[in-house]
């Protein structure tokens, strides 16, 4: 059997060369294909500011605040800023725990995140509307199931592409997800309405169990672009000119919030690692919900004699 090679990796390296290994880094950790195009598509914005063949142990405090007037000048929002000085400062980093660069404090802009998007009252009326089962063609009826689905679970694109026949339990009432973005496997209940809408779908499905729930005209797995396109041209024809996968996401979490789900259980089932990212998450819906809680004045029922100002 051959040896490996020790890398002779010396405190020489060029950015090139430390994102090659930072790259390395991320398959041994074995972090997914889409983390690691968005590393490789991120360089590609980096070395349009700075040279490539720039030696590592020439980076200083000043390298970040150069990378963002570099910037400057270029129509980005906060957060697409945000994200490329994340990524620097996260690279920059692992080049200090390499022992390539000497320790020194990275900032990074602040980013005024905005409100998360949510499909309107009106337009879940549109979406939601089942089709003519005996006239439609099953690509739109299996839209229509998809989009039922994702307001009932609030599943990510991925997840929702990766469920088999087989992971929907009707007597335990579940749900089973398996893939996931933190890896963990989800179990979720299944309302009685996605429950319905399920079992009839499974009949004109008529798939085995191993099957994708939810596939393309050849049985495989949906991709991306092809969910995508399925649910734009969905919304499309429904008169919904907004087309967000994720937005159905935000959706679900807005309605849970607004029918008073404890944020312990939308925690669970939306899958997040932590209470505190799913209260993060909330905290961007406040501005899509302010009329709602205006609307809920408590005061205003018992304040019966009303104070006049002078």
């Amino acid at each position: 059997m051959q040896k490996m090679k020790m890398r002779d990796l010396s405190n020489n390296l060029t950015l090139a060369e430390g994102q090659e290994e930072y790259i390395r880094d991320c398959k041994v950790r074995n972090l997914r294909a889409g983390t690691i195009r968005h590393w490789t598509d991120s360089f590609t914005n980096m070395c349009h500011y700075i040279d490539p063949d720039t030696l590592i142990s020439d980076f200083d405090e000043n390298t970040m605040p150069e990378f963002i007037l570099a910037h400057r000048d270029k129509e980005l929002s906060d957060m697409a800023l945000y994200t490329y000085c994340r990524d620097l400062r996260t690279l920059l980093y692992f080049f200090m725990k390499q022992g390539w660069l000497r320790e020194f404090k990275v900032e990074i802009p602040k980013c005024s995140k905005t409100p998360v998007e949510t499909y309107t009252d009106e337009e879940l009326s549109l979406l939601l509307k089942k089709p003519n089962v005996k006239t439609c063609s099953f690509s739109e009826y299996k839209a229509w199931a998809m989009v039922n689905f994702m307001l009932a679970t609030g599943v990510r694109q991925n997840s929702l592409a990766n469920i088999l026949i087989k992971d929907v339990d009707f007597d335990a009432a579940t749900i089973k997800i398996n893939v996931t973005k933190n890896r963990k496997p989800l179990i979720i209940p299944m309302n009685n309405s996605i429950e319905k809408i399920l079992v009839e779908y499974l009949r004109y499905r008529d798939g085995k169990p191993d099957d994708y729930l939810f596939c393309n005209v050849y049985g495989a797995k949906l991709t991306k672009s092809t969910l995508y396109h399925t649910i734009y041209v969905y919304n499309k024809n429904r008169g919904v000119e907004t087309t967000g996968l994720h937005r159905f996401r935000h959706t679900y979490a807005k309605k849970s919030v607004l029918a008073g789900m404890n944020p312990v259980t939308l925690q669970k089932v939306l899958g997040h690692s932590s209470l505190n990212i799913t209260q993060n998450y909330l905290n961007l819906l406040v501005t899509d919900i302010q009329q709602e809680v205006i609307d809920c004045d408590i005061l205003k029922e018992f304040n019966v004699n009303r104070i006049k100002m002078r």
